[in-house]
């Protein structure tokens, strides 16, 4: 039975939104993790742009499609903040993080970590890559079935510890997986229904995990501090912004946590994704494979990635097909309308790129691998500027962005001049969408040493 969320001012030219909430305590959780688009489709055809649904135990709207996407996140009239949407969610894993502040405090820790994302800064990441990268690859067994999710979150772990900490000194590889388990726990902790420190529950994991990286990071605080290197560790621990500000050892702490669980879970379903497409394209395999040959290079600067263009195309497309981040979390914090719809204060909103990406009046064929919509003959994602939005929008846009571009593109060099690897066609990943998706089943492809 559908209802509306809050009646309009009598004076208001503004509509209700209207929805329903589902199941009884769960409302519509246990829909979202098992199929958030099937989800969302439905709210679409039934309510719009707009409606209001249950889950995570409070009402949310769910916004749809690239007009409503765009009002909300670029937020003109100031209406809706990040830190309650998300906080809800996952404040108590990630407080701190640059996603969960707003205002003057998220413009001054972004203006401070903007140095930490110079273009000068990210060619030395890139030159360290390299390294981490080939000698993650070299602990991989090429065979049939063999499991690319696990491996790949493996390799982006190590380079996040390498890359954004240093490296990991005198940690063992059991300490190693403990801390990719309190990500994994944190992150999944996000959609628990019981939400409350009881035994055996997602939500107590997650705070369990916390603890454990928390310890972790300060452990190797005082070094960083000590002697300023290239990692983001050491970089955030000294540098400044032009006004001479600086962050404390708290704020290092958590957006270390932040950075690092952003920085490798979402590459490694994007990853995962092209392994699987071009498994199941060999035509563009054979494209990216013949563009990363001619540099000629195993260890490519950040301005030969840039040439690789049939690689930046196939990653455009798998992050439409599987966004990262399905949805954005945001909070309402006085009245406000989207899309003519009546939003009070205090409502929790989810926008959703993901629904965006496959609709199929902006992208023909929504569900069909198609890198070329993406080339400079066809620009389906400038449709609509919102139309392609995996790294959010409005000020809170993504920091670490060209990063992850070029992260993944130089993982996706090296397995293209190490390996062959093919796919079933019918294959269609299990995805999970307790937390950040991934594939269930680890993800397998045939492998093969060229």
């Amino acid at each position: 039975m559908s209802r509306i969320l809050a009646a309009p001012p009598a004076d208001s030219r503004l509509e209700a939104v209207s929805g329903d909430g589902g199941l009884p305590v769960v409302g519509h959780t246990l829909e979202y993790i098992k199929d958030p688009l099937a989800l969302f489709g439905r709210r679409w055809e039934k309510y719009g742009e707009v409606s209001w649904l249950t889950m995570a135990g409070q009402r949310w709207i769910t916004v749809l499609g690239p007009d409503a996407c765009q009002q909300v996140l670029q937020n003109k009239d100031k209406a809706f903040v990040n830190s309650d949407g998300w906080s809800l969610l996952i404040g108590p894993f990630f407080h701190g993080g640059l996603m969960l502040l707003d205002s003057e405090e998220h413009l001054r820790h972004r203006r401070i970590m903007q140095q930490a994302f110079t273009r000068d800064r990210l060619t030395k990441s890139v030159e360290s890559l390299n390294p981490v990268v080939s000698a993650g690859l070299d602990a991989w067994s090429a065979a049939d079935g063999f499991l690319v999710y696990p491996a790949l979150k493996s390799l982006t772990l190590d380079i996040a510890t390498s890359i954004f900490m240093g490296g990991a000194e005198g940690s063992t590889e059991a300490e190693i997986a403990e801390i990719n388990a309190s990500f994994v726990a944190c992150v999944q902790a996000a959609t628990s229904i019981v939400r409350y420190r009881l035994p055996g529950t997602r939500w107590k994991r997650g705070l369990d995990g916390r603890k454990v990286l928390d310890a972790f990071f300060r452990r190797y605080l005082p070094a960083r501090r000590a002697n300023e290197t290239d990692d983001l560790f050491s970089v955030l621990c000294h540098i400044e912004s032009d006004t001479g500000q600086r962050f404390t050892d708290d704020e290092v702490v958590d957006h270390m946590i932040f950075l690092l669980m952003a920085a490798h879970d979402t590459s490694t379903i994007t990853l995962s994704t092209m392994m699987q497409y071009l498994g199941q394209h060999p035509e563009w395999q054979r494209k990216c494979r013949a563009e990363s040959t001619a540099l000629g290079t195993d260890s490519p600067t950040l301005t030969q990635l840039d040439e690789l263009h049939s690689l930046d195309l196939v990653m455009k497309e798998c992050l439409r097909l599987v966004s990262p981040t399905p949805v954005v979390a945001r909070r309402a914090v006085k009245d406000t309308e989207v899309q003519g719809k009546y939003v009070p204060a205090g409502t929790y909103a989810s926008v959703a790129p993901h629904f965006t990406h496959h609709m199929a009046q902006y992208w023909p064929n929504p569900e069909v691998f198609d890198p070329g919509r993406f080339d400079t003959d066809r620009c389906e994602d400038k449709v609509h500027r919102y139309a392609w939005e995996p790294f959010g929008g409005g000020v809170h846009k993504c920091i670490g962005m060209f990063f992850a571009g070029a992260e993944i593109k130089t993982i996706m060099h090296h397995l293209l001049l190490r390996y062959d690897w093919a796919v079933d066609t019918d294959y269609v990943a299990p995805l999970n969408f307790t937390s950040l998706p991934f594939p269930e089943d680890g993800q397998p492809v045939d492998l093969r040493l060229r």
